[in-house]
Formats: C-alpha cells, sequence, structure tokens
C-alpha cells in the first residue's frame, strides 16, 4: 500500500515536469523580485545568488535589526573575499550590493513574486510565518520554505492559498553549493512546481525533485550518518579525529562527518534527526544522546566557536 501511495504521488506532482516541461509551462524571467525572510547563514546566502547569479532585486527581511546589519556585514565579507580571488570585479561587487535591500517587518515588503523563507528549523514558527505572508501578499506570489526535513503539506496548509506553497532546499554554503532539493507538498500547483524549477536554474543551481516525507532525499541519507558517527563517539569505538579520517581517506568523502556537524550546526542536526524519529517512528533515527547533550550545553559547531571541535573567535 505504501508504495502503491508513493507511485501515485509521484505521479501526480511530477508527471510532465522535465525541463521541457519546465520551459513550456513557466518562465522564471516573470519573476523581478524576490524577497528573503530570515538574515542568517542561509538567508544571506540565498539573497546573495539571487541578485548575483539570477539579477533579482531582492529584499531581505528580518525582524532583529541586529542580525540583519550582521548579515550584510557577512555577505559583504563574502563578496570581498571572491573580489580578492577574482571570481568578480569591485564593479560587479557593488552592482550586487545594489540590487539588495533590508527591511525589518513582513508589513515592509515591497509586492515580491516569490519569497524564500529561511528561518529556523522550526514547524511552528514557519507555520506562523507562512500564515502572515499569505495575509500580507498577492494570492499569486510563490511562497517557498527552505526547510530541509518538515513537511511541506503541513507548512502549506497554514497558508491562504496552499497551491503557491513549496518547498526549496538550498544546500549549505549557498554560494558554493550546486544543489537545490524541489519538494511540492499536496497542495502544490504545476505552475508553482514549474516556477520553482526554473528559478532554482537562473540561479545556476542543479534541481533534485523529492516527495514530501520527513528529511526529503539529502537529509533522509545524510542526517542517519552523522548520527551514526555521533553514536560513534559516544560509544568510545574512535576519536572524533579518527572517526573523520577514516570517512575522508577511507570513503573519500570530502569532510568527516562531525566536522561536517559542526559546519551544519549541531542544533540544526538535532531538530532534523527528531522530525525524522518523531514522523517516521524507527528507532534507527532516535538523535544520538550526546548529539542532545552538546546542544544542551550551547556547544552547535562553528557558530558557537566550540562542537564536536573547537574553532578559532574569527569564526
Amino acid at each position: 500500500m505504501a508504495a502503491l501511495l508513493g507511485n501515485t504521488l509521484c505521479a501526480r506532482l511530477f508527471a510532465g515536469i522535465g525541463s521541457a516541461g519546465v520551459r513550456r509551462m513557466s518562465d522564471s524571467a516573470s519573476i523581478k523580485r524576490l524577497c528573503v525572510v530570515g538574515s542568517g547563514q542561509m538567508g544571506v546566502g540565498i539573497a546573495l545568488v539571487a541578485a548575483r547569479a539570477a539579477q533579482l532585486d531582492v529584499q531581505l527581511v528580518d525582524r532583529s535589526p541586529q542580525q540583519l546589519e550582521r548579515g550584510m556585514a557577512f555577505l559583504d565579507r563574502l563578496l570581498a573575499k571572491d573580489v580578492a580571488k577574482g571570481k568578480c570585479t569591485e564593479a560587479e561587487r557593488r552592482e550586487t550590493t545594489s540590487r539588495i535591500a533590508t527591511v525589518s517587518s513582513i508589513a515592509q515588503i515591497a509586492t515580491p513574486d516569490f519569497v524564500v523563507e529561511a528561518i529556523p528549523e522550526d514547524a511552528q514558527l514557519k507555520r506562523r510565518l507562512f500564515t502572515e505572508l499569505s495575509e500580507h501578499l498577492a494570492p499569486e506570489t510563490i511562497l517557498a520554505t527552505n526547510t530541509s526535513s518538515i513537511s511541506i503539506t503541513s507548512i502549506a496548509a497554514a497558508a491562504r492559498h496552499p497551491a503557491a506553497v513549496i518547498g526549496m532546499h538550498f544546500m549549505n554554503p549557498v554560494p558554493v553549493m550546486r544543489l537545490v532539493e524541489v519538494i511540492p507538498g499536496l497542495q502544490t500547483s504545476k505552475h508553482t512546481l514549474a516556477t520553482t524549477l526554473a528559478l532554482a536554474q537562473r540561479m545556476g543551481k542543479t534541481t533534485t525533485l523529492s516527495q514530501d516525507v520527513p528529511g526529503f532525499i539529502a537529509n533522509r541519507l545524510l542526517m542517519p550518518y552523522i548520527n551514526e558517527a555521533v553514536g560513534v563517539l559516544q560509544e568510545g569505538i574512535a576519536s572524533r579525529e579518527d572517526i573523520d579520517t577514516t570517512m575522508k581517506l577511507g570513503t573519500n568523502m570530502p569532510m568527516g562527518p562531525l566536522t561536517l556537524a559542526d559546519f551544519i550546526g549541531l542544533d540544526t542536526c538535532l531538530a532534523i534527526m527528531r522530525v525524522l524519529h518523531e514522523e517516521l517512528g524507527d528507532s534507527k533515527y532516535r538523535p544520538a544522546v550526546l548529539l542532545r547533550k552538546y546542544v544542551d550545553a550551547g556547544w552547535l559547531g562553528i557558530k558557537s566557536g566550540k562542537g564536536f571541535f573547537d574553532y578559532p573567535a574569527k569564526h
């Protein structure tokens, strides 16, 4: 029955959606203005790629003026590094930043064609935000969530126009990672899906399509791997260095699982594992005790200066 249901959903959601289908059904050129809600590392990265690669006018929204200031400072550092490395010119840097404006409330958003939400991985927060967005924006505005594990169908149900809601999961760091997972909910229209795929391609990304299941593709595979590495450390089977070295040199991973967890954020890893465990009900997805303890201690990885490894204050 589960397999039949999955095949039926795939047929409904993905029928006729290939690269040619996207071109027939939608044109990303119809997207002129994009709004990103959340000015953390993910939100800033999405805003940067939208302004630079897709050459869109972008509004970056965050209720915290201090976070907006930190986010724009982070964006400036990213662009300065690219200028120093010869990846862009000073004129291109100025042009990119000129396309990005900041506002501190949803009410100040200026009629975007497309919104990407990039706030913390909390289902209730996201649903409240989508309710608020749909109350302030036009019905045709597409609302995308950057969630890495939470049900798109559930988030869409909180919006006034659920057919315009979709999952658009960017990978971190956004300017570097080429993939975007696109996840339609049960209510998502084919127009919304096609427009989202076309926009991601305009932003220079390769897309994959996933059904709306916990963790989608990437985190259904990645997070249990990271969680198991934490378990190996917790049980004293190997040191943190030997765990990472084994996976890098033994399986050709570019980064060890514990370093990767620190980079993602241990709080984010824990939130995703909790979604997998609660939604799928299988004990193999139970978060490692040590992961929970590190998050309780405030050891969140690079962003806090300490996780499974220690990081200099410059981070």
